[in-house]
């Protein structure tokens, strides 16, 4: 069965037969705005807009998808006082399939904006995995200021904190780290991307290619 095939049977019987919602053309538009803003900060007065629902409905939309696993939220840090946080929460489909699928896409091409959301979905899913198979059971969020100030992903308490860049050649100058860690004891900080070879950004900055970052990941070297 093809992704297509699978969301449109996912529509007919999760959705339908099950009767989670009796307007079935607006989840199907709701779902197409839930795919172009996937891994963004959650806009319920947006999608209501474009799917022509009240905002409260989209709530329960949104509590669809992760009551039948097909996505789940990325939590926002909370723990840091001395800046104003970023309190909404990201969406995450949990196979990019889907979205490619719901936006028709055929392919991806490096340096693109989609292609470094799809790459850092990647990676976060990855994490996801390993949290759920390993049993370890640690938390995983994302910091994010009013001032746009962010960190991708966050393992545990702070334990790990992790910027991906889906480029093959990366700047060694990363705000968003360096606050994080300013203000937060991290025990390791990582760059995952698209490099050939691991290197040292600095003596708490560490650039990991993302094959190396699983292998590390699996085999309980990164948390």
């Amino acid at each position: 069965m093809d992704i297509k095939a699978y969301v449109n049977d996912y529509l007919k019987e999760e959705i339908q037969a099950e009767s989670l919602t009796r307007n079935l053309p607006a989840f199907s538009r709701f779902l197409h705005s839930a795919a172009i803003t996937n891994g963004m900060l959650l806009n319920y007065s947006k999608a209501a807009r474009d799917a022509g629902v009240s905002v409260k409905t989209i709530r329960s939309y949104y509590e669809i998808l992760e009551d039948t696993l097909l996505g789940r939220q990325l939590q926002p840090w909370r723990k840091i006082k001395k800046r104003r946080l970023i309190e909404t929460a990201k969406f995450y489909f949990f196979d990019l399939g889907i979205v490619s699928a719901l936006l028709n896409q055929q392919s991806l091409y490096p340096g693109t904006t989609e292609y470094g959301r799809a790459f850092e979905h990647f990676i976060i899913q990855e994490c996801w995995a390993y949290n759920h198979y390993s049993k370890k059971d640690f938390p995983l969020s994302f910091y994010r200021t009013k001032s746009g100030t962010e960190v991708d992903l966050i393992l545990g308490d702070a334990e790990v904190v992790i910027e991906i860049k889906s480029s093959d050649n990366v700047s060694d100058k990363f705000k968003g780290l360096k606050i994080f860690q300013d203000e937060q004891t991290c025990k390791k900080s990582f760059i995952i991307s698209r490099e050939n070879f691991p290197r040292k950004i600095d003596s708490n900055i560490t650039l990991l290619p993302w094959k190396l970052f699983f292998e590390m990941l699996w085999s309980g070297q990164i948390i």
